[in-house]
């Protein structure tokens, strides 16, 4: 029997309710920040979506992100692979190897056709001692990118290696590694629409819902800036923080077993770069949503910012000069970092006070 083209056709041979349907989209609606009712919208549009073939390549990364990607609890991974993307090439998970897997890929590509694609990008591509240090088959990592893109209808760049250069990409950068963006504007691969899911990894939630925005919609969606999802990367972790209040209070924790600490206060003063830091952490959490950093009592690292481990230590609080260019890092951010730093000095200002008149 052929492949049902349409996934409402695809859903029905599966045996998904349209009760579990209708609770997958909602819940997706609810991710991206839309009302209910656009749940029924949502639906109706996937439901006469076709399947989308996903190529996902993988270079210099630590394989966080994949395992990211399969702690996605909403939809969960049987349900984002076999049910609504054609997962049709990751080495880390699917069953054939070496030149079989290739031929895979292959194939894949040549039935989808030009734009009949996604290719999602985990890690970044290595162009030192000629591309050696990220090499798979005999081709480097840059030419594997670039076949593969050439014919693609968008990438989605997975984690931060991918998306901004990450951990590889940081000082002294031995490897002369490079995002895929980097290398597009350079022309050493072909350009294409990017959608930068960024992170160290990356939100499962936010993962899935981009794919199933394109799916819903046949276009990426919208992006700020620095190409991420404005549904999930349009405020910072500090605009959600459930400690926000207290930051507005000038309490903020010295160190991360005092009572300040234990009582929830701001940690600002111990390096959190969440008031610079622009992710859905807050918002749609981790683990099923259970929590995130800075709910259990660590400051944010600011991950899912271009060049986080050169911004300074991770545990001293945001300065002038950690803040950089407000038009990259977005004005509203840099004012609110200032902010912080005025009243966290006004706090050790009462609390140097407070020590004289006793």
């Amino acid at each position: 029997m052929d492949e049902p083209q349409r996934l409402g056709d695809f859903l029905l041979r599966r045996g998904i309710s349209r009760r579990a349907f209708m609770k997958f989209c909602t819940a997706m609606a609810s991710a991206m920040a839309m009302p209910p009712s656009f749940a029924k919208s949502m639906a109706k549009n996937l439901e006469s979506a076709k399947r989308e073939s996903v190529i996902y390549l993988s270079f210099q990364e630590c394989t966080g992100c994949a395992e990211s990607l399969t702690r996605s609890h909403s939809p969960t991974l049987e349900t984002l692979i076999f049910d609504f993307i054609s997962l049709d090439y990751q080495d880390t998970l699917m069953a054939a190897a070496g030149r079989a897997a290739e031929r895979a890929k292959e194939e894949a590509i040549k039935r989808a056709g030009p734009g009949g694609y996604l290719v999602v990008v985990d890690g970044s591509v290595p162009l030192g001692a000629g591309g050696a240090y990220s090499a798979s088959g005999g081709k480097t990592s840059l030419q594997i990118l670039g076949d593969t893109i050439e014919n693609a209808a968008a990438v989605i760049c997975v984690g931060t290696c991918s998306s901004f250069g990450g951990i590889p990409y940081a000082d002294p950068n031995p490897t002369d590694a490079r995002s895929v963006s980097q290398l597009m504007e350079a022309g050493k691969v072909p350009s294409k629409p990017v959608i930068n899911v960024s992170g160290c990894p990356p939100i499962p939630v936010v993962i899935a819902g981009t794919l199933a925005h394109y799916l819903t919609f046949g276009r990426i969606p919208e992006l700020d800036h620095l190409n991420r999802p404005k549904p999930f990367f349009g405020e910072t972790i500090h605009d959600r923080c459930y400690r926000r209040p207290y930051y507005e209070e000038g309490k903020f924790a010295q160190a991360f077993d005092d009572e300040g600490a234990r009582s929830g206060w701001c940690l600002y003063e111990l390096g959190c770069k969440g008031p610079i830091t622009y992710n859905a952490c807050a918002t749609t959490k981790w683990n099923g949503g259970t929590s995130f950093p800075v709910e259990s009592g660590h400051g944010c690292l600011g991950c899912s910012e271009p060049g986080f481990w050169d911004g300074g230590s991770f545990y001293k609080p945001l300065s002038a000069g950690m803040l950089g260019d407000p038009g990259t890092l977005g004005a509203a951010a840099a004012a609110g970092a200032a902010v912080g730093a005025g009243a966290a000095w006004a706090h050790r200002r009462r609390n140097a006070r407070a020590k004289e008149e006793g």
